[in-house]
This record gives structure tokens, sequence and C-alpha cells, in this order.
């Protein structure tokens, strides 16, 4: 199918065995919406109507679009997770009953650690897929060669099954890539573009984008600090950045400690591109575009419409799936480039 160009949508939901992770009883519901943000531990949630209750107690769902392009057709799995407790409205003769969902990756944010555990020194993504394999149905996989951790990583009070991860994740600078069936990909941060759009190539773009510098909390300098190599220091002092010390006239700190180092890397080095890294989202971009698969929340979106000012490879942050004629898709993003 080409995504770029219109379709009819249909949209159903269906319980899934978490013992099999398949496919189970069919519903159609009327509306709802799919919501993917980068800054939440558990990544993802949905919400939904239906015009008949579908359980009677928590369960496993997928919901799918079906699309249909003259003779074409496509049926692709949007999200998969677990229900909340559902909600009924009575409306005279009409009920309907709105279910809201969490992420597939709900049961390992429910695990409290035993105190006393820590993630040992190793691959970090192999300490991620067994954390979550654990108490998670979804398949887990490893994309590539993780990078190594090079100390123990202590859990604290509190800490979950989930936060461990994300904490390991952090250190090793990869990323979980969450698909539409529940299967989860732990793989490297990629600047690849999943998507190009512009002026020459799937000008999907609606007119409506809010285009924003905001450079008042980030850093052009930052300490790194470690238990047993000390500290370091990494400087933007560099007169081609708009953020640096030169170009700002003053110096904006940031600082982390219990720094969590990759295998081979040095304090000093991690203070450098962590600098990097909070100095890349200076720039935000705002818009609404129509649907394409297999586009997720981390996935890079290439813009390219030089008129406007908006060329560049951008990281998308936040995502949200309008289950309605054409699935709409709401995206936020960030400047890589």
């Amino acid at each position: 199918m080409d995504w770029s160009k219109g379709f009819s949508a249909r949209y159903i939901l269906t319980t899934v065995d978490p013992k099999t992770w398949t496919d189970q009883k069919e519903f159609e519901f009327t509306e709802g919406s799919i919501d993917r943000d980068s800054t939440s531990d558990l990544r993802e949630s949905a919400s939904v109507t239906m015009t008949e209750k579908i359980t009677d107690s928590e369960c496993w769902v997928r919901i799918y679009l079906q699309a249909k392009q003259g003779g074409a057709g496509a049926k692709v799995a949007l999200f998969t997770g677990l229900t909340a407790f559902p909600e009924r409205k009575l409306d005279g003769v009409r009920e309907n009953h709105n279910i809201d969902c969490y992420s597939v990756l709900k049961p390992a944010d429910d695990v409290i650690l035993p105190r006393g555990y820590y993630a040992p020194a190793g691959s970090g993504a192999k300490q991620i897929k067994n954390l979550l394999n654990d108490c998670i149905p979804a398949p887990v996989f490893v994309e590539g060669t993780s990078p190594i951790t090079t100390d123990n990583i202590v859990a604290e009070d509190g800490e979950t099954r989930l936060t461990m991860a994300l904490h390991i994740l952090d250190a090793i600078g990869w990323r979980m890539r969450i698909h539409g069936d529940g299967s989860i990909v732990i793989c490297a941060n990629a600047n690849a573009s999943n998507l190009t759009v512009g002026i020459n190539k799937n000008d999907i773009m609606e007119c409506d984008v809010t285009d924003t510098f905001n450079w008042y909390d980030t850093p052009n300098c930052f300490m790194a600090i470690h238990d047993d190599y000390g500290a370091a220091i990494a400087r933007d002092d560099s007169p081609d950045s708009f953020l640096s010390t030169v170009n700002r006239g003053r110096e904006v700190w940031k600082s982390e400690t219990g720094v969590e180092l990759s295998s081979g890397e040095s304090i000093a080095a991690y203070a450098v591109r962590k600098l990097k890294e909070l100095q890349n989202p200076a720039r935000t971009i705002q818009y609404s575009r129509r649907f394409f698969e297999d586009v997720l929340l981390g996935d890079v979106v290439f813009l390219n419409y030089p008129r406007h000012g908006l060329t560049g490879k951008f990281r998308i942050i936040s995502q949200t799936l309008s289950l309605e004629h054409g699935c709409r898709t709401k995206e936020e993003v960030e400047s890589i480039e």
C-alpha cells in the first residue's frame, strides 16, 4: 500500500491469549486513540470506546487498523496492552464501555525488586531482556551487539523491574522499540531515517506546524561524577554553537552523579557525550501527518521543506494516533542534527 495516498480505515480490537500471544475474540469499536511518550516509563497507552463489554476482568488486547486502498489492503497491529477496569456509560438504551489500556510494559512496573538486588556488570541488553522476560508475556528481542556495563547497577528502594531496565538502557545509550503486536526490540539509538517527509516525497504533513527553539534550560557546561573515577567537566565554548558560553555570554550548568559508564568509556568521554545529548533537544517541532506503518516512538523522521526552514533529521519523542478517518498521526520531534 502507498500510505502517502488516501485510504479507508476500519479498526478492530481483539483479546489476546498471554500464553500463545495470539488473537482470540474480535470486537469493533467506535472511537479511540493511542498515545506514545518517551518521558513516560510505560512509553505508551491506549483508550477505546466499545459498544459491548469484552470481559469482566483485566485482559490483554490488541488494536488493529484495517486499511483499504483501491484493490489493495493491509492489516496493521497498532497497539498491544493490558486493560484497566472498564467504565460503563448509559444513554437511554445506548450503552458504551470506555476502556483504558496500559502498555505491554505494565507488568514489569508492578514487580518491585528485592532489597539488595543489583544488575551485574556485563551485557546491558541481556540484563534488560531478562528483567522483562520474567514477567511480560510478549516476546523480547535484542538487535545487534550490546554495549557492556562496567559496574554493577544497584537497585534503589522501591525499584521495579521496569525502572531498573530503563536505568540499564540509559547506561548503555540504547532504546526499546515497542511494535504494535506488543513485541519489544532492544536496540541501538540509530540516526538512520525511518520516514522521509518532504516536498519531493511523501508530502503528507498538514499545514499547522509549531516550530520551537527552546534553549532556556539547555546547558553548555556539564559535570559527570563517578564514585571510582572522580569527576569530569565538558564545556561548549565553540563560536559556531549558538548554545555555547561564547554566544550566550554565560554558563549554564547541569550535573549528574552516579554515572553509569559504557564499556571502555572514560568519565571524560561520558561528559562530552552527555553534554551533546542534552544540547540536541533545543529545537522541537509539532505537526500532524498521514499514517505510515512501522514509524514508532524514538524513530527518526527526515523533514525536507527548505522553503519553510524545516530540513533535517528529527527524533520522535511523542506520538498520538487518532483512531478515526485516515488514522491521523500527531507527532512531536526533536532535532538530532
